[in-house]
């Protein structure tokens, strides 16, 4: 989502941000973008909670069984493969402010109607299960939305610090929520739980509602397509843009060995290791403030090294730092400050890739397809994640947890490997221009400016900087 091209790093004129992360002087000012910020953070923080508060709900106030509580998770899960592509082609014709006002408030009366429920002791499991459908389809509209609104709210030379400080609340957001969520409910109650994150959602919609930003309403010439012709050109956009292919093709290759290393790895700290439920629980979440680093980190590497340096090099150290898990054995005092290390290095370059890749996308997506393509990656990506959790299941029974944990880590590899062999890798200093032709992105600059002398354009557009960046050279050779 940011670009750091004309915004150079600097501590000294920068504010620190609730996250830890410093906000760019311009960014600061923009009482708009601040708006927004505030109210994702709040959002994300609401949200999060949730997925915490709500199966509290159902086993302290309802009783709920393995069974039931497994139900009432996949639930609030199944909005993101259900309506994750619909949700990118609706986003695109709406102004994002709107969508994300209208997901916000859907979300707070939903949790505020349980927490009220509960509070009288007319809540069931039927009703919980609507609710946790309810917020799932109102978090898929409104995570499209905010990654689409940058685009038309920012610069795009603050497209990426706007994107970092964005993405930085969220990973704090991913650590305070469900702590928050687990101490209101043992502080409180669970419907008093769920009341606060209605809270939360309700300071959301009120921080976005008061943007003041006249973001354009997409242009809906004569009579509207159909929301699967819309759909199918999404995904034909991304299949035929080569940096968006393999942003794609790299994401499902992680998820689906991601998905597979985790039933490995959530079975053998236990099992092997011989780790407590709590010792388990504080090695993930070591994960936490390696993505606050890697949200600092995205602020300020790309510009510095090249994006594609920084994609290719950080891709390769976070999924291959998880090839060390296999290797651990001896006493605790070993192998647990060992997994709290490879966890923060997991999430500070896992978050580090996030952020850039969000940034390359965003760039080079028109606005009227930022909904979609947002969608579709994540379609793709996170529809392989249960056939990889199966395989991973597979492996295990048939290799046991070591080897299987060997395998899947390296299949990890594939991503940063398909990086790296793709013209992403090339990326420099500066984001794409997003009028460039997909095709001709890294053509000489003769035939680059013949291509846009072709579709009417100005060769004059082409400045020689963007042509040496389009080309590769605008990042150094080395590793980050």
């Amino acid at each position: 989502m940011p670009d750091d091209s004309s915004c150079p790093p600097s501590s000294s004129s920068s504010a620190a941000s609730g996250s830890g992360r410093p906000v760019p002087p311009a960014l600061r000012r923009d009482a708009d973008f601040r708006r927004l910020w505030v109210g994702q953070t709040a959002s994300q923080l609401g949200e999060h909670a949730s997925l915490v508060v709500l199966p509290l709900i159902a086993v302290l106030t309802l009783d709920a069984d393995a069974g039931r509580l497994g139900v009432l998770r996949a639930v609030g899960q199944a909005p993101t493969l259900l309506l994750a592509l619909l949700v990118g082609a609706w986003v695109d014709r709406w102004r994002t402010r709107t969508v994300m006002v209208l997901a916000d408030l859907g979300r707070a009366l939903a949790l505020g109607g349980a927490a009220l429920a509960g509070l009288l002791g007319g809540l069931g499991l039927p009703a919980l299960l609507v609710v946790a459908f309810t917020v799932g389809v109102l978090s898929v509209f409104f995570d499209v939305a905010y990654q689409a609104s940058l685009v038309r709210l920012v610069a795009r030379d603050r497209l990426t610090r706007a994107t970092s400080a964005i993405e930085g609340s969220r990973s704090a957001a991913q650590i305070v929520g469900p702590a928050l969520g687990g101490a209101l409910v043992s502080l409180l109650s669970a419907p008093i739980a769920a009341a606060s994150c209605a809270l939360s959602f309700a300071g959301s919609f009120l921080s976005i509602r008061r943007i003041r930003h006249r973001e354009p309403v997409p242009e809906r010439s004569g009579r509207a397509p159909r929301v699967w012709h819309r759909i199918h050109e999404g995904l034909r956009f991304v299949a035929g843009d080569t940096w968006l292919r393999t942003v794609g093709l790299a994401s499902t290759a992680f998820q689906f060995s991601f998905a597979a290393t985790m039933t490995g790895y959530l079975l053998f700290l236990p099992r092997d290791l011989h780790l407590s439920g709590s010792v388990v629980g504080v090695t993930l979440a070591a994960t936490g403030p390696g993505a606050l680093l890697g949200s600092v980190l995205a602020a300020r590497l790309p510009g510095r090294f090249g994006h594609g340096v920084v994609l290719v090099s950080a891709a390769a150290l976070g999924d291959g730092v998880m090839l060390c898990v296999p290797a651990l054995s001896g006493p605790s005092a070993v192998t647990i400050p060992s997994l709290v290390a490879v966890n923060f290095v997991f999430g500070t370059f896992g978050q580090l890739v996030n952020v850039t890749v969000m940034a390359v996308r965003q760039a080079v997506t028109p606005d009227g397809m930022q909904g979609r393509v947002a969608a579709t990656i994540t379609f793709v990506g996170m529809g392989a994640a249960p056939l990889g959790s199966l395989f991973g299941g597979f492996l295990v029974g048939e290799w046991g947890l070591r080897t299987s944990l060997l395998v899947t880590a390296a299949g990890m590899m594939l991503s940063p490997a398909l990086m790296a062999l793709s013209p992403l890798a090339r990326l420099g200093r500066e984001l794409p221009p997003r009028d460039m032709p997909p095709g001709h992105r890294f053509l000489s600059p003769g035939r680059a400016v013949a291509a846009f002398s072709r579709r009417g354009r100005s060769p004059l557009r082409l400045r020689p900087v963007r042509v040496a960046v389009a080309q590769g050279r605008g990042s150094p050779p080395g590793p980050l």
